[in-house]
């Protein structure tokens, strides 16, 4: 038997009743969301967009996401916040002038924007879980099917070719979130 919850609006419903999950679920999801694209994208009113996105496209597929669907909205959001910074690229010549004019920081978005796209899969997982959505080791580890030991890999590899990509200094072993 399926245990029974108030959900927002004081109805009553059933915890196995998809529609309320997804409504317990959402503030949690869509903070997820907005902090994965502003940090990829650098702008509120886009990084608003993707997470609205994001989650709609979640609320279409909420059946099918099991368990833990933060995995999978991380990887729509950051997805579509490459997306929309390309398309955002190439429709607005002014993004090609002085940088710093608009966002001291766009450079360096599209320089990390980039070269997570061009990691190996399971590095670029766990370094967009890790570093960007704040997942701990082993809410990653459990997320992807590895061990913690991989994803230490995988993290340590993924942020020394992005280092390497973004030329910056190589960090000391033990300090991979100093960055």
């Amino acid at each position: 038997m399926n245990a029974i919850e108030r959900g927002r609006e004081g109805e009553l419903a059933t915890v196995g009743d998809p529609a309320l999950q997804f409504n317990l679920a959402f503030d949690g999801l869509y903070r997820l969301s907005y902090r994965v694209a502003f940090r990829v994208l650098g702008d509120r009113g886009d990084a608003e967009d993707v997470a609205q996105e994001a989650l709609a496209r979640a609320l279409v597929r909420w059946g099918s996401l099991k368990g833990r669907p933060e995995a999978w909205v991380t990887r729509v959001s950051v997805n579509l916040a490459i997306d929309r910074y390309r398309r955002r690229r190439r429709s607005s010549p002014s993004l090609h002038g002085p940088v710093g004019v608009v966002d001291p920081h766009l450079a360096e978005r599209v320089d990390l924007a980039e070269a997570l796209r061009r990691l190996p899969r399971r590095q670029r997982q766990v370094v967009v879980l890790r570093y960007l959505a704040d997942w701990s080791e082993a809410d990653v580890a459990a997320e992807i099917g590895c061990s913690i030991g991989a994803v230490k890999s995988h993290g340590s590899r993924g942020l020394s070719a992005l280092r390497r990509r973004l030329g910056e200094p190589e960090q000391p072993e033990g300090d991979v979130r100093a960055s």
